[in-house]
């Protein structure tokens, strides 16, 4: 068999933003019942909220899927705005469903990298696993600091480099194409935080294992999620039944315990726009807990 060797930081891990959308347009039926972890980790970013006060007049969840998120904002800050900015119309469809008969979130077809919103239109944004989606990280903070008024909170989860380490090292005893997106480690995360002047970035993260009795399983759950191959190296025809063979032996040497692992690393951030953004210097990264800020819940 011939193998072809990518550069690991090269062009072949880029994002095909086409093929992204498409894949979340057809996804859009299965997501839910396929989305038990990535609904555990917008939970968990929720929770965080109990410890910051805040009364946002306007949210903005950014990447919002089939709403579930949307939802629960509407629910915590009942006087508040949401707006669900989603790539994928049909995830829209199902995020426009959501809340109560005479409050909805409203829903915007869009891309992350170019905010179809006035400057300072939110006072809190919002995003779950989507930042992993993103052609360039810097370019959408910027933008979420230009929609996001002075004072404002930015929140949001996204995957670092451990995620689907064990899918990844199985296609790669196999072949040299891309099969796993590649993602962006938690301290580069805060330093294009840094670079593009938010106020007290804060970073943390922490490992999840979620474990499968068959690879086969994983993968389609995948793309049930609309998680599958979207990189610019992969291969553009279809896995020959002897190649996916090959990658599920591969993936048995993990088996412990009678179960296959698939490990993700959770990454979690929020920052702070500055009082005086438009007008501020540098900004250092902290560690430590989200500060408290006046108000109550809305």
């Amino acid at each position: 068999m011939r193998v072809r060797s990518m550069p690991v930081d090269g062009a072949a891990y880029r994002v095909d933003k086409r093929q992204a959308r498409l894949a979340f347009e057809r996804a859009a039926p299965t997501y839910d019942a396929a989305a038990a972890l990535q609904q555990e980790i917008g939970r968990r970013l929720i929770e965080r909220l109990d410890l910051i006060r805040l009364r946002p007049a306007r949210i903005l969840d950014l990447g919002a899927g089939t709403g579930e998120f949307s939802r629960a904002l509407l629910r915590r800050y009942r006087k508040a705005d949401v707006i669900a900015l989603d790539m994928a119309l049909n995830m829209l469809r199902r995020t426009r469903r959501r809340g109560g008969w005479f409050r909805r979130p409203g829903c915007v077809c869009g891309d992350a990298e170019r905010l179809p919103f006035a400057a300072d239109s939110f006072q809190f944004i919002f995003s779950n696993l989507m930042l992993q989606w993103c052609q360039d990280i810097e370019p959408v903070f910027t933008e979420l600091l230009r929609v996001l008024a002075p004072g404002g909170l930015l929140m949001f989860t996204t995957f670092g480099p451990d995620t689907l380490m064990e899918l990844r090292a199985s296609w790669e005893a196999v072949d040299g194409y891309t099969h796993v997106n590649r993602f962006i480690d938690m301290h580069d995360i805060g330093d294009a935080l840094v670079r593009t002047r938010w106020a007290e970035p804060v970073m943390d993260a922490e490992r999840i294992t979620v474990t499968y009795r068959e690879a086969r399983i994983l993968m389609q759950d995948l793309k049930h999620l609309g998680a599958h191959n979207i990189t610019a190296g992969r291969p553009r025809g279809l896995t020959g039944r002897q190649r996916l063979q090959r990658v599920l032996q591969a993936y048995e040497t993990y088996r412990r315990d009678g179960v296959l692992p698939a490990s993700y690393e959770v990454v979690y951030g929020h920052a702070w726009s500055p009082p005086d953004k438009h007008t501020r210097g540098g900004v250092e990264v902290r560690l430590g807990v989200p500060r408290t800020r006046g108000g109550g819940h809305g």
